[in-house]
């Protein structure tokens, strides 16, 4: 864990309870002394915190010092993912969060399941647990989209992860891209791209939804 998150980090004095403090003392196994570093993820500042006092169910902190550290990707990636199963998303979520991914919104395209129902306060405390690890220094946005055509209205300069002949990711400029759900994109939907905006992999294998979005994230971000 590089950080705590603490909506309240940055005050001179605070005191955690809960998980917090079960955290760092039985997992972490902090004690009196010891320093603990926190964000509240709104400032983009990492809090030094001393340890002044620790029992079995509470820790009193007291601010050291405050100091600019972003933490973030070099290049900026935006991810329209048409909903697959929830499941399978929360699987891959931290990775694309370390690989740092800035967005995703998710797209009830038409082979997607509409019975699919995102548990958005789940994901963000599946990203919040991946932020302490990874050090990253801003949350994950996520937000949903009715269909395609709502999206591509919002964000009409994106491009679509499909077949491509030679058009592949890695050797064009990717600012925001769409990627499918399991069985791909209906025809309809990949009329609404230009040609040339519809990227490919150099492969002929075929890959899910999640391996497809992991792969795209690392070979943009990474």
């Amino acid at each position: 864990m590089l950080y705590l998150y603490n909506a309240q980090a940055g005050t001179p004095q605070l005191s955690l309870e809960g998980d917090d403090h079960r955290y760092i003392f039985k997992v972490r196994r902090h004690k009196e002394g010891d320093t603990l570093y926190l964000r509240n993820l709104e400032d983009g500042l990492l809090h030094r915190y001393l340890i002044t006092f620790m029992d079995k169910r509470s820790s009193n902190l007291i601010l050291q010092e405050s100091s600019v550290l972003e933490i973030k990707a070099k290049h900026s990636l935006h991810i329209g993912w048409c909903v697959i199963d929830p499941k399978s998303v929360e699987k891959v979520l931290p990775s694309l969060n370390e690989m740092g991914v800035e967005k995703i919104t998710f797209i009830y395209c038409k082979r997607s399941q509409k019975s699919f129902k995102l548990d958005f306060k789940r994901l963000e405390k599946i990203l919040l647990n991946s932020l302490q690890q990874s050090g990253r220094s801003q949350m994950m946005q996520l937000e949903m989209s009715e269909d395609l055509p709502q999206f591509l209205a919002k964000y009409p300069q994106s491009k679509m992860l499909n077949f491509s002949e030679d058009n592949f990711i890695g050797t064009t400029t990717v600012d925001t891209i769409v990627i499918g759900c399991e069985g791909g994109f209906h025809e309809d939907e990949v009329a609404l791209f230009k040609t040339e905006d519809i990227v490919g992999f150099d492969t002929p294998l075929v890959l899910k939804s999640e391996s497809a979005v992991c792969a795209v994230a690392s070979k943009i971000l990474l």
